[in-house]
């Protein structure tokens, strides 16, 4: 059983149907689709045509933010070589050159000034800016290869836009009545900027992700934390934005903290960035999905490899084949019992106080007593994200009502089973479970169970109940 997610981005090189299904066969928990390609009704389109293919999948829509893109390079690699000069230009729907770049942003490049640094796509690629005016010049201070509709990131002091930008509302307006389990909300600076979108999409159902990206985001990590679902650690941007050196240990910090959260936690970029074009990883890929697996990751996430990449099955394969062996070698002793008191908003709420000392209790339980399988009977999967947190070395069954929430916990570290269920007293609930899990293989007769549920007093709002049921 694989513990860590994997999410797979589609693109140009996954779009198709026969495709897809053989992600889903290969192992993909998460699909990403990508908003800040292509215009709004082809996004819808193939928003539908995924779930249609993935019924059982989470889906997580990843709008832009205050992105700026070039025009497309093409799907042939385009180098750009050390000391040429470049045009830039304000232009959309144009391509680009090595000789002519489009800047998809209106009054943007009158913003520049002679000696600033442009990066294009993850940082590999680098300008320098030359003159500015009537017309914007650039050299290459830093070249390869680039294609596609990479991102250009310019200096921050030019990029005060609020979020969500306008682009932005026209995507979450049209997104307000489509199947979706996860919003990634690019460049958030603030606990304001993912109130502001939250408020906008108006859907209590999808869950928030915050991409950490910028340095003011990893000023005010906490309170971000606090207001959002979800996290990504998006390493891409986060690496123009903040000095290279920063990026593994900014990885591991926000890991932990949105752990201790009971946030799910996403690591991106770059993770087997080769195999977009070679058929096997270099060993410093290798050792970087091991190393995130490591850290405590909830999911691992593909981006080019499988949007544009020359074999997006095999680069799923060859991930889910490094995160079991890096799992092999995780300490669950020992990250459950370092973790600490969970971290809850302000002084929260009392189901959420009450879920965090339930699940802690459970957790001690099950370690203590060998249980084959970890119980949580949960609505809105906060339960099983909450004893997620420990990463126990058993399984974790959800037994929840919602199939939203069965979808959504695809995303979450550890929870193998997921089963439907309109039951609601504790007692139908746990014999429910034992029967099902009994049915699954996993548990024997005289093995023991750990079950979370609400009681009858408690109300089934609340998780306030853990018994150990030992099977018939």
């Amino acid at each position: 059983m694989r513990r860590t997610r994997i999410v797979a981005t589609i693109g140009p090189a996954s779009d198709s149907d026969e495709v897809l299904l053989e992600l889903v066969k290969a192992g993909v928990d998460v699909f990403r689709l990508s908003f800040a390609h292509g215009d709004i009704p082809s996004g819808i389109a193939l928003l539908r045509r995924v779930r249609a293919i993935a019924p059982d999948l989470a889906i997580m829509v990843d709008i832009p933010g205050p992105k700026i893109r070039a025009g497309s390079f093409g799907t042939t690699p385009i180098v750009l070589t050390i000391g040429d000069n470049i045009e830039l230009v304000e232009a959309f729907g144009e391509a680009s050159t090595n000789e002519r770049i489009a800047v998809e942003r209106d009054n943007i490049l009158a913003q520049l000034k002679e000696g600033d640094r442009i990066h294009i796509g993850d940082g590999g690629v680098s300008l320098q800016v030359l003159t500015t005016g009537k017309s914007t010049t650039a050299r290459v201070t830093s070249g390869g290869a680039v294609m596609g509709k990479p991102g250009l990131s310019l200096p921050s002091s030019i990029l005060n836009d609020r979020l969500p930008t306008e682009d932005d509302r026209a995507r979450l307006e049209a997104l307000k009545s489509e199947s979706f389990e996860i919003l990634a909300v690019s460049f958030v600076r603030s606990a304001f900027d993912m109130v502001s979108v939250r408020t906008v999409l108006s859907r209590d159902d999808v869950m928030m992700m915050a991409k950490i990206e910028t340095g003011e985001g990893v000023e005010n990590l906490d309170e971000i934390i606090a207001v959002s679902d979800a996290i990504m650690v998006a390493r891409g941007d986060l690496g123009v934005r903040m000095p290279i050196e920063e990026v593994p240990h900014l990885q591991k910090l926000i890991v932990r903290h949105g752990v201790r959260y009971a946030r799910p936690v996403v690591v991106a970029t770059q993770m087997l960035e080769s195999m977009t074009h070679a058929q096997v990883p270099t060993r410093a890929e290798v050792t970087d999905v091991a190393n995130a697996v490591l850290d405590g990751a909830s999911a691992v996430m593909l981006s080019g490899e499988t949007a544009i990449g020359d074999d997006p099955v095999g680069t799923v394969i060859t991930m889910d084949r490094i995160v079991r062996r890096a799992e092999e070698s995780f300490d669950y002793q020992k990250w459950g019992a370092g973790l600490g008191v969970q971290k809850i908003v302000g002084t929260g709420t009392q189901s959420t106080r009450i879920t965090a000392a339930i699940t802690g209790a459970a957790w001690r339980a099950a370690m203590e007593e060998k249980a084959v399988a970890i119980v949580a009977c949960t609505r809105s999967g906060m339960t099983a994200r909450a004893i997620s947190r420990f990463r126990p070395p058993m399984p974790i069954i959800a037994i929840t009502p919602s199939e939203s929430t069965a979808r959504q916990l695809r995303s979450s570290w550890g929870v193998q089973e997921v089963y439907l269920s309109p039951l609601t007293d504790i007692d139908d609930l746990c014999d429910f479970a034992v029967a099902q899990i009994k049915a699954s293989g996993l548990a024997h007769s005289g093995d023991p169970i750990v079950i979370m549920a609400g009681s009858a007093s408690g109300g089934a709002q609340i998780t306030d109940t853990v018994r150990m049921v030992i099977v018939p």
